[in-house]
């Protein structure tokens, strides 16, 4: 509940900083102290040293899980404001409302992690979603941006609609909110749900994969976030899809049972095609920004693994893929953000004019790739683990590595520009702070990859 509570407010106190405090360094400086100050709360709260009591009547249920995952997703968002906060400061005129509604974001998160009915994961949804619309439009002087904003907004709205849909007929069949209902047979006593229960699931289901950008649901994702300024979209392409991942896996550890054998059927379809459509199309974009848009959606296939075998590997294994996720995303776009030309092309030559942001957007590059000693290796290792243990579907840990080696094509055509081709990239002033705070970052997500324990320790102890 503190993670909750104080993101709440923290976001209300920045919407009155943005009267008060006119100069951007300091509302940055306040945004940094906000995330302190919910990170340590949130950790209290995990370990039981503080907590704020309110009777929730089983609206929400607090876990060891959820709240581990709010503290990488806070954690993700300091290192992310720390790393590109000139950035959200030069982005518009309303700085402050900005940090703002990522606060309120990670009050969605935080409902999204410990929701215990099907009521909280809608509101836990909306409060997610709707300020990203805000931000996605946040530079009104760009048409992209404005188109960009539409178009999430209206498919989020449509998905919205889908859920809505049905979470009704799930309430309807059950006559309650709550997770894991069902009807028992009489004669057998087993699980016999009806069909506006399945129909319901279905739909739920559907409306999940929009919001993680799972194919066939993707096709708003490349261009909203090639769309958005650079600086939300770094934000909205890992803290908010690790928490919708995170509210995935636990809407479906309740409802799978209610599918039957068809769900990893279904599952197994969706994961081939989001595997599919993101590595292959990524393969063929000329600009690194659409690019890593439709690696996202790549990416997403791995993280869709959890939800498939949904053992303890697969908990650890969603767990470190956000953080090795997160980080490495947070990395790349930092450094894309200080490019003047998106292209590969604008990336030639980047080792020799800067070759601090050539080293540290190598190695996040080699983290999504899933190449070795980086955080992404072990990332993809317990997901691939936690199938093997599941129900041993070998044929989709063979699918999901021979795509791994297709990301390995055109993450390394950055790396070949930057370090193989003759040009001189144009970069924005780079300040001696940003090239610290982006080398320490790749040095953080070597250390995942060679001691994921590190991470995971925390999870248990």
């Amino acid at each position: 509940m503190n993670a909750i509570i104080v993101s709440a407010l923290m976001g209300v106190v920045m919407m009155f900083s943005g009267i008060l405090v006119k100069n951007r360094s300091a509302v940055t400086s306040i945004a940094v102290i906000g995330l302190l100050i919910l990170l340590v709360s949130n950790i209290l709260n995990t370990y039981g040293i503080c907590s704020i009591q309110i009777d929730t009547k089983g609206l929400l249920s607090f876990e060891k899980f959820g709240m581990f995952f709010n503290s990488i997703a806070i954690a993700a968002t300091l290192i992310y404001v720390l790393l590109s906060g000139k950035e959200i400061e030069n982005a518009g005129t309303y700085v402050a409302d900005y940090y703002a509604l990522i606060f309120f974001v990670l009050c969605g998160v935080s409902i999204l992690s410990s929701f215990n009915g099907l009521l909280m994961l809608f509101i836990g949804i909306e409060i997610l979603t709707i300020p990203l619309y805000i931000l996605t439009g946040s530079d009104k002087r760009n048409l992209k941006s404005n188109e960009a904003a539409l178009k999430y907004f209206l498919m989020g709205s449509f998905s919205t609609g889908i859920m809505l849909m049905g979470i009704t007929l799930i309430y309807g069949a059950t006559g309650a909110f709550a997770l894991g209902m069902g009807s028992l047979a009489p004669s057998t006593g087993l699980l016999m749900p009806s069909f506006l229960e399945v129909a319901g699931v279905i739909l739920l289901f559907v409306s999940m994969c929009f919001k993680v950008s799972a194919a066939p649901f993707h096709f708003w994702t490349p261009d909203v976030y090639d769309g958005a300024p650079a600086v939300f979209t770094s934000f909205m392409a890992t803290v908010v899809k690790a928490a919708g991942f995170m509210a995935f896996v636990r809407l479906f550890d309740n409802h799978t049972n209610i599918l039957g054998p068809s769900w990893h059927i279904l599952l197994g379809f969706v994961i081939v095609a989001t595997l599919l459509i993101g590595n292959i199309t990524a393969v063929f974009q000329q600009s690194v920004k659409r690019m890593l848009a439709y690696s996202s959606i790549a990416q997403a296939g791995f993280m869709l693994f959890a939800l498939y075998s949904v053992n303890d590997l697969a908990k650890e294994g969603i767990l470190l893929y956000a953080v090795a996720y997160s980080l490495a995303t947070i990395g790349i776009f930092a450094v894309l953000i200080k490019m003047k030309d998106y292209t590969f092309d604008g990336f030639n030559g980047l080792a020799k004019t800067q070759p601090a942001l050539a080293l540290g957007a190598t190695i996040c590059l080699l983290s999504l790739s899933g190449i070795p000693l980086t955080a992404g290796f072990f990332a993809k290792y317990y997901m691939l683990a936690s199938m093997v243990k599941a129900d041993g579907s070998i044929w989709l840990v063979i699918v999901a590595v021979l795509f791994a080696a297709v990301s390995v094509y055109y993450y390394f055509r950055v790396i070949q520009a930057m370090y193989f081709k003759e040009g001189e990239a144009a970069v924005s002033p780079v300040s001696t702070a940003f090239r610290i705070g982006l080398l320490a970052l790749a040095a953080l997500i070597i250390l995942v990859g060679i001691f994921p324990s590190l991470v995971l320790n925390w999870f248990y102890f």
